[in-house]
């Protein structure tokens, strides 16, 4: 059982295109929705990596980012509401509590809690689409002559989260298989289990990389990626995103104040960045199949 998150080829132009344009390109992304908190400049970035994540051809990673994004979203506001005692409107009068004192959930407290939880599903969305479309390997060369060491521990880290994930998948099928008399398996148990397992491929992979002699160092010189003729699209769509970012939150557009009361900029400019995010994210794939119909066509008059 193959991980959603697993990187895996993917068809079309960006299964082609190299690690540092695509990086740009979903980089963008995240840096924005670090950037604003507006509710509605944050949804366009949550439609942006949708349309983004589709035409990667990632759509299971989407789903499986989406499904942990909701899980760790419950807890983000649930802890908000308790942590931040804020706000003017006190939906909930709390307990008096001996050192905390009177513990109240305020409206701006959820406001503000759901906000985190959207902008962490928009970076788990996005990174998810890294790692299911942009290839370890490449990353690996892209990183070597910065970081030699960290380009090594983010390329197995990348393979061995999937693998860890698609681990928990099989044991929990397993022990949904064991019949109706068999005694419940708990979480705690599975996650021994996987624990277990993965300490144990960790020392594996220790072992492996002794033996073809990573302990000394990588070559001098590896081989030359060749570049896919449509890297300067994503990439220009990247910086076109950052830049209209930050433009536009250094001129004060997408303002947003969640206490003591709820402050929002809905006015023009910040419908209009609402509008034009999920527009550039979509842009470079923008006439890919004409041109790629176009070149078949050619090649087939030539043959």
């Amino acid at each position: 059982m193959r991980s959603a998150i697993a990187y895996s080829p993917k068809p079309g132009a960006f299964g082609r295109v190299g690690a540092l344009a695509a990086s740009v390109y979903l980089g963008s992304l995240a840096v924005a929705a670090f950037v604003y908190s507006n509710p509605l400049v944050l949804a366009a970035l949550a439609a942006a990596t949708v349309v983004a994540g589709l035409l990667c051809g990632a759509g299971r990673a989407l789903k499986t980012s989406a499904r942990w994004a909701a899980i760790l979203g419950v807890f983000i506001v649930a802890v908000n509401a308790i942590a931040s005692q804020r706000g003017d409107t006190v939906l909930v009068r709390g307990w008096e509590l001996p050192v905390l004192g009177q513990l109240d959930v305020s409206g701006e407290a959820l406001i503000e809690g759901g906000l985190l939880a959207l902008r962490i599903g928009v970076v788990l969305g996005i990174f998810a689409i890294h790692s299911a479309c942009v290839d370890p390997d490449r990353i690996m060369r892209l990183l070597r002559p910065l970081a030699r060491h960290s380009a090594m521990t983010a390329s197995l880290v990348t393979r061995l989260v999937p693998l860890a994930a698609a681990d928990h998948a099989r044991l929990r099928e397993a022990a949904a298989l064991r019949g109706p008399g068999a005694a419940a398996v708990g979480r705690a148990a599975i996650v021994r289990r996987l624990v277990a397992g993965s300490l144990d491929r960790a020392v594996d992979v220790a072992a492996a990389l002794e033996l073809r002699g990573y302990a000394h160092g990588a070559p001098r010189r590896s081989g030359s990626q060749r570049r896919s003729r449509h890297d300067w699209r994503f990439a220009a769509a990247g910086i076109a995103i950052v830049v209209v970012a930050a433009s536009a939150r250094i001129a004060g557009v997408g303002d947003f104040n969640a206490y003591p009361t709820t402050e929002l900029d809905a006015r023009m400019p910040t419908l209009a960045l609402a509008l034009a995010l999920p527009v550039l994210a979509a842009l470079p794939f923008a006439g890919l199949e004409r041109a790629k119909s176009s070149s078949r066509a050619s090649r087939e008059r030539r043959g």
